[in-house]
């Protein structure tokens, strides 16, 4: 984290209590958003949150969508969780002595652990860097951290090395993806951050498909088993004059929702050429579509909170090398289809249906509608373009 989503009118609440499992924790308690397994307690709510801001600044994010906030500089403190408080913010931060006095608060949606512990840590008096931390100690941590709040769920955010195997930044783990599988047993919910387009690696920068691949192998490592989120980049994180666009940012977050993603969290700082925690929101251009993007995932929430089918949909693109990924998904009647090209090259998906009975496709927020003929309908795709569906 640290630096180098439709339109569907009605929401219909829903509570998925995650009482399902006898070994799970208590069920959702009453203004928790979310229950002790790190699940939405209410389908109608995705989690879309920023990162390490200051409260004072909340109702903004508010207005654009933003409905959590992840981190607290040096704290929580008192002011800030009676500003969060205030304002009706969530907020997942460190279980210090001052976040368990406030226990009862539902305002505290979740513990986190310490940001990227599978990167190499400084060393004191600024002497280098020495490894990683051990997942076992992770592993430690989060049993003290669920021992001491049995209630909520526990954030791990891992650094890129999820995503990009070959990241200097892990020092003696670079290259071990095996590491990962243990670091996941340390928490509820599991996250990490990439951000392609500010990205100075040459085997990362512009690619975007490396957000969907963090998303994909974090599935993969928790076996399905616990939500997965991701960060997003939308600013100049290092005043190199380049930043994601719009498209981009859109593109990182629906490549993500369809592999997987239950729970976004935009980076919002710049470092240079002058220090702005709150870059975002000085941005108008990307502030407004960020705004557009959290009220369209808002509106499909339900979808996206629901179960994937993978065996309802196949999807073929025209260009070898330029896989479009699609996923479907049901909710109260409604069947939609979310697809995205992977790849920075033009190409055209076929998407067959194994069930259902649509006579057409209509594209959200395209104005424009497709035949479904035998089960298939087909579009085209513009590089690491998103289209997305109801079926009708």
């Amino acid at each position: 984290m640290k630096a180098p989503f439709l339109l569907l009118s009605v929401l219909l609440p829903f509570s998925w209590i995650m009482a399902q499992q006898a070994d799970e924790a208590p069920a959702v308690l009453p203004g928790r958003i979310l229950t002790a397994s790190g699940h939405p307690a209410d389908e109608a709510f995705f989690p879309m949150a920023v990162w390490l801001q200051d409260p004072r600044n909340a109702p903004r994010y508010q207005a654009a969508g933003i409905n959590l906030y992840v981190g607290l500089w040096k704290g929580p403190t008192e002011p800030q969780l009676e500003t969060l408080t205030k304002t009706g913010m969530p907020v997942i931060c460190d279980q210090s002595a001052t976040g368990l006095a406030h226990r009862s608060n539902p305002i505290i949606a979740a513990w986190m652990h310490g940001d990227e512990p599978d990167n190499a840590q400084a060393l004191p008096g600024g002497k280098g860097y020495g490894p990683p931390i051990l997942p076992e100690a992770i592993v430690q941590d989060y049993t003290r951290l669920r021992e001491a709040d049995p209630s909520r769920p526990v954030l791990l955010n891992l650094g890129q090395g999820v995503a990009f195997d070959n990241y200097i930044g892990r020092g003696v783990r670079r290259n071990h993806p095996e590491d990962y599988a243990s670091y996941l047993q340390g928490c509820d919910i599991a996250s990490f951050d990439i951000y392609p387009v500010v990205h100075q690696s040459q085997e990362v920068s512009g690619k975007l498909e490396f957000v969907a691949r963090g998303v994909e192998r974090l599935t993969q490592w928790t076996e399905g088993k616990k939500p997965v989120w991701n960060c997003i980049e939308c600013t100049d994180i290092d005043g190199i004059g380049r930043k994601a666009t719009p498209a981009q940012v859109r593109s990182e977050i629906w490549m993500a929702l369809i592999r997987g993603s239950r729970g976004l969290i935009y980076f919002v700082h710049q470092f240079k050429p002058v220090f702005k925690e709150s870059a975002l929101l000085s941005d108008p251009e990307m502030l407004t579509a960020v705004t557009a993007i959290n009220r369209q995932i808002k509106e499909l929430a339900p979808f996206l909170n629901g179960p994937s089918l993978p065996d309802a949909l196949t999807t073929v693109s025209s260009a070898a090398g330029s896989p479009v990924i699609a996923v479907l998904k049901e909710s109260r009647g409604t069947t939609c289809v979310f697809a995205v090209n992977l790849t920075p090259e033009p190409t055209t998906a076929a998407f067959t249906l194994k069930n259902a009975t649509a006579t057409r496709a209509r594209v959200l927020e395209e104005s424009r509608q497709l035949e479904v003929a035998d089960r298939t309908f087909k579009d085209s795709f513009a590089p690491y373009a998103v289209h997305l569906y109801r079926l009708e």
